[in-house]
């Protein structure tokens, strides 16, 4: 959960934690978290480190919120994860939104399969059928006539252009 909080919000991140192991901190910092308190704790502490990473991260200019990306008539909002198409909204699953936003901050470029494997799903090797599967439904949603894609096109031996 850090690791995508972090992906898409730079807000102060404490992690509260019975894992007191170095091994535990160090990874929970690696993940994205400012800060890192195993219990017991005293409730005090945690609020002055609350404090003081609140009084650094106010010192910090605000980055604009994402704008709307857009591709023919659909749009995507990446600071709400919401799609529209033609101005109605569309429903997707966490990994297909996923999937879909990858596309919509790459469009136009053609990608690879293994490679919407690795960047969307963080898997190295496995059956990157899948990600057919998940470009089917994502058709079936976004597309006019899926059997003949416009938005999201096959590009024949290499993989999916998008836009």
């Amino acid at each position: 959960m850090c690791r995508r909080l972090r992906e898409m919000s730079s807000v102060p991140i404490i992690l509260v934690t019975a894992l007191g192991e170095e091994d535990d901190r160090i990874h929970g910092l690696e993940l994205g978290a400012d800060d890192y308190v195993t219990k017991p704790f005293s409730p005090r502490e945690l609020a002055l480190r609350a404090q003081a990473l609140l009084r650094r991260s106010a010192a910090q200019p605000v980055a604009a919120a994402p704008r709307e990306l857009r591709v023919e008539d659909l749009t995507f909002d990446p600071a709400t994860r919401h799609v529209t198409k033609a101005g109605r909204p569309l429903r997707f699953t966490s990994r297909e939104l996923d999937l879909l936003e990858f596309f919509f901050t790459h469009a136009g470029q053609t990608l690879r399969k293994d490679e919407l494997m690795q960047q969307v799903w963080q898997w190295q090797v496995g059956d990157t059928a899948m990600v057919s599967v998940y470009v089917r439904r994502l058709r079936e949603k976004i597309e006019t006539d899926p059997a003949t894609p416009t938005i999201l096109t096959t590009v024949w031996g290499v993989g999916y252009r998008f836009g």
